[in-house]
């Protein structure tokens, strides 16, 4: 690829090349910066600069190798994948629980990534490089749910600003023990926890590692990072006064690891089935029917499901929604509730 600088260049090669990429080549400034340290960036006419760093002057014309996308060590395998849309550009997912998204010591067979690297083929395009599909977020192991992914470098970018702006919409429905509800004093003094229109309830919190568990997420008052999640009830199960259980709808304003489980928990509403966050609930006899309460005490796994996800493609800019029905684990649940 040839670029030329313009006449007011950055002082350094990998701003100023990012600056004149042309418009609609996935170009990153990171991945300039990794190829230049890879020695496949030169002036014309002159020695490879393996220097991000190095000075620059105006309307110089710089020369680019961009190489071949070479195969990564997850092996392709031939496992269904539940497709709700696909194009050149991204796929998305209707994922099962009990998934694991992404390989991982302990999990490096049996992954979403190893399933699309079947179903894509040679149809990937290269992320960074390599042919792989571009995971811009993921949702738990036993979350079921939506995701989209990408399978290319120009939509991997497009999607991860999205991301970052957080202007993608997600919508999941999780099954809670008790129904949070503004007319709840003890609701009401949780601090970060505030109510808004049509029985919203607004969740605050900086969420980081916990201090002694590391395999667990905390809401924190001086550290960590930013987070917001909405919730509202969409049924609730039990005596009117106090719900043993609910069915809500929660929304991310932003995306921190297990957020709405630490929020949901922060607030006195853990989910149902949550092996990390939850804890096991006494039932008041004759408060729901004993199918019901047989089917929340041994849910197996926390009972949440990303239900909805809206984005702008990144490639065509239309205007893209979806959604998932709740797995048959969950309906299970409400149904024997009422």
């Amino acid at each position: 690829m040839r670029l030329t600088l313009g006449d007011t260049p950055a002082n350094r090669l990998d701003k100023a090349l990012t600056a004149v990429v042309p418009e609609g080549v996935a170009l990153s400034r990171s991945r300039l910066r990794n190829l230049i340290e890879a020695g496949a960036v030169r002036p014309e006419g002159g020695e490879p600069v393996t220097n991000p760093k190095a000075r620059v002057a105006p309307a110089q014309v710089w020369l680019v190798e961009m190489p071949e996308a070479t195969d990564i060590a997850a092996a392709p395998e031939d496992i269904p994948l539940d497709v709700v849309f696909e194009d050149e550009h991204l796929i998305v997912i209707n994922k099962p629980a009990g998934m694991v998204v992404h390989p991982a010591p302990g999990s490096e067979t049996g992954t979403l990534v190893n399933a699309l690297l079947h179903h894509c083929g040679d149809s990937l395009s290269g992320i960074g490089g390599e042919k792989r599909p571009g995971i811009v977020h993921r949702i738990d192991k036993d979350t079921s749910g939506l995701l989209v992914v990408a399978k290319s470098d120009a939509a991997h970018h497009g999607l991860a600003e999205q991301f970052a702006e957080h202007t993608m919409e997600r919508h999941y429905r999780a099954i809670v023990w008790g129904a949070p509800s503004a007319a709840d004093p003890r609701l009401a003094g949780v601090k970060g926890v505030t109510f808004e229109a049509a029985g919203v309830i607004r969740i605050s919190g900086n969420i980081a590692r916990h201090k002694t568990d590391r395999k667990r997420m905390a809401v924190v008052t001086n550290a960590g990072r930013h987070a917001i999640t909405r919730t509202r009830v969409m049924q609730a199960f039990g005596p009117q006064e106090k719900p043993v259980a609910s069915l809500v709808d929660c929304w991310l304003e932003t995306g921190r690891t297990h957020q709405i489980r630490v929020h949901m928990t922060y607030a006195g509403h853990a989910l149902v089935g949550d092996p990390v966050y939850g804890s096991r609930r006494a039932i008041p006899k004759n408060a729901i029917p004993v199918a019901g309460a047989e089917a929340l005490r041994t849910f197996p796994r926390q009972a949440l499901h990303a239900a909805t996800l809206g984005f702008i493609h990144p490639v065509t800019r239309e205007s893209l929604q979806f959604s998932a029905d709740l797995p048959e684990d969950m309906k299970s649940v409400l149904s024997a509730l009422n």
